[in-house]
Order: structure tokens, then C-alpha cells, then sequence
């Protein structure tokens, strides 16, 4: 396990640098879906293959065009669709795992951008239907791109980050998860204490 962790880490690394990140956003990502886990309820060892496999959520993303994946503005329809394939790649990528954490990573890489209200993406899912590691690290993902600053937008004040999550409750999000994610906000808040002070260049 000690080794799979170790190549899971070096290569969500890579992938984020790609995406134009250092890789501080897999590592966010992954301690803020560990808490959520727990806050629902999950076994310790459940809340453990969800930390090491949300890193490679958007292992997808080495199949989308610099062009695209790096652009300033606003994608257009046709950008966006390209750039949803990114779930479908991700997936592919991970499928037929002999490990419990490949496994779980490909749920994950198939299924973080479905809604609980069912207007995600690809498939459509809604509600129970949706993996719960995909329904944890979707809360967790979204938070920390809105805080992160990005080629097309600036970085959101997690205080109104926080605010959004707690507004998707029930239609982007599963209100149980989003319930966990307000518990644990003092140890997410602290997880978020150097983004915050690199958004305001302290």
C-alpha cells in the first residue's frame, strides 16, 4: 500500500501542475474529503481509501487539450463538452482495478461531477444513486476550486465558498455530506489557512 500511495501522490502531482495547479489542490481535497467521511459515518479504513484515492479525481484532465484545459476565458459549449470527457477519460484510465483504492479511485474519477439533484454529469445520477465517494470528494473538489485561484477566475473568501456549499445543499450536493462538511469546518478552515493568505499575498 505504502508504494501505490506513493505513485497515486507523485501522479496527481503531475496531473496538477499540468492543470496549472502546484498540487496543493489534490492535497486539500483529499484531507477535506477525509473529514467529510468521517463526519458521515464512514469505517476509518473507508475515510483512508477515500483520502488516497480523491487525489486522482481529475486523472482525466492528461487527456484534455492544453488549449482548453489552460484557457483564460470562458469555455464555449463546445469546450465545455470537451472538457466533461474528462470524468469519462478518468474512468477509463482506472478501470479493471485489482485494488480496492484503483476501484475506488475510478468511482470517484466517474462520478464527481454528478448532482444529487441528477443534473450532473455523464450519467445523470441522482441522490443514493451517486457513489458516496464521488458525493464526498464532489464537496470537497468544489470547495477548493472556488477558493483557488484559476486561469479564468479569481479566488473566492472561503467564507463565501463555505456559503455556496451550504446553499447546494440538496440539489449539487448530498445534504448529509454538506451536514458533515459544516461539522468539520473549524479543522477544514485551518486546512485552508494558507490559501487563504496566499489569495491575499501574505
Amino acid at each position: 500500500m505504502a508504494r501505490e500511495e506513493e505513485i497515486i501522490w507523485r501522479l496527481a502531482r503531475a496531473i496538477e501542475y499540468r492543470d496549472g495547479d502546484t498540487g496543493e489542490h489534490v492535497s486539500r481535497v483529499a484531507q477535506i474529503s477525509q473529514l467529510i467521511a468521517s463526519g458521515i459515518g464512514l469505517s476509518p479504513q473507508r475515510c483512508r481509501m477515500i483520502y488516497l484515492a480523491a487525489p486522482l479525481h481529475d486523472i482525466g484532465k492528461i487527456g484534455i487539450a492544453d488549449a482548453i484545459l489552460g484557457k483564460p476565458g470562458k469555455l464555449t459549449p463546445e469546450e465545455f463538452s470537451i472538457m466533461r470527457e474528462h470524468v469519462t477519460i478518468g474512468a477509463r484510465i482506472l478501470e479493471n482495478g485489482s485494488s480496492e483504492l484503483i476501484r475506488t479511485a475510478e468511482l470517484i474519477a466517474q462520478s464527481h461531477h454528478e448532482r444529487w439533484d441528477g443534473a450532473g454529469y455523464p450519467d445523470r445520477l441522482s441522490g443514493t444513486d451517486i457513489p458516496i465517494e464521488a458525493r464526498v470528494v464532489a464537496i470537497a473538489d468544489v470547495f477548493d476550486a472556488l477558493c483557488s485561484e484559476r486561469p479564468y477566475k479569481a479566488a473566492w473568501p472561503i467564507d463565501k465558498a463555505y456559503a455556496e456549499i451550504v446553499a447546494c445543499s440538496g440539489t449539487h450536493f448530498d445534504p448529509a455530506c454538506v451536514a458533515a462538511f459544516c461539522a468539520k469546518w473549524p479543522e477544514i478552515e485551518a486546512i485552508m489557512g494558507g490559501t487563504q493568505a496566499e489569495a491575499v499575498g501574505l
